[in-house]
């Protein structure tokens, strides 16, 4: 088939589709039936399909067919967009206390007064100032993990971590393995550095150690990434023996270990990291993002004193060294017990908003952690993920798809809700609504 007579076939499906002619949730031709009536190959219609939906605009389902897709609102996982007043929004975590905001102000006043100021306004050191990495250190304690100043990085956030990390420890082409279900910000970092990301099942409590195994005898994997402690989004906290058996396959298959303890501190009687059981073969990264504020964009990585140069040089070609007066301020926190508090404050708040969640959404199955701040909730069978997405939008109410947490497979009919950027009475109007629309397509 001549190329310009296949595009014009995704153009007019995609200008249906947009134009409303094409409803959402209409099912499409099969890829045969699409082939005989277009009269173009099999391997055509199967491209046309592939191309509509890399736009976004179909989603194919295994012994279903393809449909036409809920046009998804705002925010994928990835990508935050600035909601308005009267959304309530449940498709990002930005957690945040009361009393935040006045401990901003008195920090601010201190550094202002501060004999070092000056040294704000010169160039520091690619991976913090010495004084820095050892209250991180020290920090890193109250995660089970014991590492050396040295050893320790500070970054622009987890996700600045975790690329500088993957940029500067795996090449162009390494595949990765991870949870079929993972942190939508590791698909930004694979395609950023070249990377293949392989779906191990995602059948918790955690990364399964047995099928990561099969998988590394059926081709050359160079890492894994995962989240032992409090899984994003599905809230799982892998126990001992599960990290150990991680462990014993990352070693006799030469795998590098990419740990991401950003929601960790919310889980206070989780097992020790992997960065803790095997620190040779583990880059552990996480921030204050969760369990302080976002916008500081405040992280660390701990790694092997062998990988630290790399990682070392990965900053200073991205940002040379993180700002200054954040450092200088998260630091403080650190060290005068305000994190300590913090975090102690947002595990008891995202306790009482699981229960909340169990209050009003007491009639759905849901896969979540007591203490966290997500929820899971896989959706009745015949009610599609982007439908839900667009009625709740329609009602002032954002939630993210499974879309963007899926890799390399068909994203199941679930949403995530992210409980911790609105008030509690918020929350529970919200997941009013999200029962509503829930119950009202499952007809």
């Amino acid at each position: 088939m001549p190329q310009a007579r296949y595009k014009q076939l995704v153009d007019r499906l995609s200008e249906d589709i947009r134009q409303g002619r094409l409803k959402p949730g209409t099912a499409l031709p099969t890829h045969r039936r699409l082939a005989t009536r277009e009269g173009i190959s099999l391997a055509t219609a199967t491209r046309t399909y592939a191309e509509l939906q890399a736009m976004g605009l179909v989603s194919g389902e295994v012994g279903r067919g393809t449909f036409v897709r809920e046009p998804i609102p705002f925010g994928d996982g990835v990508e935050m967009h600035v909601a308005s007043g009267d959304l309530l929004d449940l498709s990002f975590n930005y957690p945040a206390l009361p009393m935040q905001t006045d401990l901003l102000r008195t920090a601010l006043r201190q550094l202002a007064s501060a004999g070092e100021l000056e040294s704000v306004l010169r160039y520091q050191p690619h991976g913090g100032r010495p004084h820095e990495k050892a209250i991180v250190a020290a920090h890193l304690k109250s995660r089970g993990l014991s590492v050396a100043a040295d050893e320790v990085l500070i970054t622009c956030g987890a996700i600045h971590a975790l690329a500088c990390a993957a940029m500067s420890l795996l090449r162009p082409g390494d595949a990765v393995a991870v949870d079929a279900l993972s942190y939508p910000g590791i698909q930004v970092v694979a395609e950023l550095c070249g990377l293949e990301l392989v779906a191990l099942p995602a059948s918790g409590p955690g990364l399964d150690p047995d099928a990561l195994d099969a998988l590394c005898r059926r081709r050359k994997i160079r890492a894994v990434y995962c989240m032992p402690t409090l899984h994003n989004p599905l809230g799982w906290v892998m126990p001992l023996a599960q990290r150990d058996a991680l462990i014993a396959v990352a070693r006799r298959r030469g795998l590098l270990l990419l740990e991401d303890g950003t929601y960790a501190f919310l889980e206070k009687k989780a097992p020790a990291p992997l960065a803790a059981l095997a620190p040779d073969i583990t880059v552990y990264v996480s921030s204050l993002s969760k369990s302080v504020a976002a916008g500081l964009r405040f992280g660390f990585a701990c790694a092997p004193a062998a990988l630290v140069p790399r990682i070392h040089r990965a900053i200073r070609a991205t940002v040379w060294n993180t700002p200054t007066l954040v450092t200088s301020l998260c630091c403080g926190w650190l060290q005068d017990g305000t994190v300590a508090r913090l975090e102690q404050e947002k595990r008891r708040d995202a306790v009482a908003r699981q229960r909340i969640v169990s209050t009003v959404l007491a009639q759905f199955e849901m896969v979540r952690h007591p203490a966290s701040y997500f929820v899971w909730l896989p959706l009745p069978a015949g009610v599609r993920s982007d439908a839900v997405a667009m009625r709740l939008k329609e009602d002032n109410v954002l939630v993210s798809t499974a879309a963007p947490y899926a890799v390399g497979s068909q994203p199941p009919h679930a949403i995530r809700l992210a409980l911790g950027s609105v008030s509690h009475a918020d929350l529970k109007r919200a997941l009013e609504k999200v029962g509503d629309v829930v119950a009202s397509l499952d007809c």
